[in-house]
């Protein structure tokens, strides 16, 4: 498949302003989803990655892909490659986020990159995002979005990924009610995560993916019980497998080179996520 890089770099410095409600009861559905049972109400502290619950694209159903994404576009630019993942992001606090808290989020389209993989080629989107609350800026966001042809294969053996034994670690479920309850407080309609046909019929995946952001977000909890119940300052992660359904996956972390690194690693073994504390 052509890209037209320089027509996809037209999107480089869109911007869109957002608004969204840390309201109790979204405080407390992803405390569910998290397995925390609260009782939050205003100005109680979130659980850590309430950021990736606000503000979601809201599109009518003749809106939407059908991946079931909102068409791209719009403020995403479109790429022409079916596969659109989160490749990974960094996460610098300066703040933080309380139960009642309205918050602003400024994004921009900072980078359309186009790299030749092992399976071909790859399309990089990074998108920045800030957000401002009601006592000021309380996070800077980079995400950032691979895009990827069906081709590419999925399930074969993942790169080896060297690290050594955990110091804490934990398991968790990969349900698919775990996912669908993800989604939902997410606002995400994306296919991969809750409709097992189209997985395996339309994008070639073995089973359902767990969410990027959702297996971020274990590993920011991990940080902040690392950080004596704080966010960390610097929270850098990015993907570097696959994470599917069924089973239970890890949450570890061990110190290297005197630095926090954590990592999700599936029921088979691979390290599907890493991050890095500064």
């Amino acid at each position: 498949m052509n890209l037209d890089i320089d027509h996809l770099k037209q999107w480089i410095g869109t911007t869109r302003e957002s608004h969204d409600v840390i309201s109790p009861r979204l405080a407390n559905s992803l405390a569910a989803v998290l397995d925390e049972p609260a009782v939050l109400q205003e100005g109680d502290l979130p659980p850590a990655g309430i950021h990736w619950c606000l503000s979601p694209d809201i599109a009518p159903m003749s809106g939407l892909g059908s991946d079931g994404h909102p068409a791209r576009g719009d403020f995403l630019p479109p790429v022409p490659l079916p596969r659109r993942m989160w490749a990974g992001g960094e996460l610098s606090f300066s703040g933080e986020f309380r139960v009642g808290d309205r918050v602003t989020r400024h994004s921009r389209i900072a980078d359309i990159a186009l790299k030749n993989g092992r399976s071909g080629a790859l399309c990089f989107v990074t998108v920045t995002h800030d957000y401002v609350g009601p006592r000021g800026h309380v996070l800077s966001e980079r995400h950032d979005i691979v895009y990827r042809p069906l081709e590419t294969s999925v399930a074969g053996p993942q790169r080896e990924v060297s690290l050594p034994p955990p110091a804490q670690s934990h398991e968790v479920e990969a349900s698919p009610v775990l996912l669908a309850r993800y989604s939902a407080v997410t606002f995400n309609g994306h296919r991969i995560h809750y409709d097992r046909d189209y997985c395996l019929r339309e994008e070639g995946y073995p089973g359902l993916l767990v969410h990027g952001p959702l297996q971020a977000t274990f590993l920011l909890r991990l940080a902040c019980r690392l950080n004596e119940g704080h966010l960390p300052a610097r929270f850098e992660f990015r993907g570097v497998a696959p994470l599917f359904d069924g089973g239970r996956f890890t949450v570890n972390s061990a110190k290297i080179d005197d630095k926090p690194h954590l990592w999700i690693r599936s029921r088979n073994g691979s390290v599907t996520m890493q991050a890095v504390l500064a």
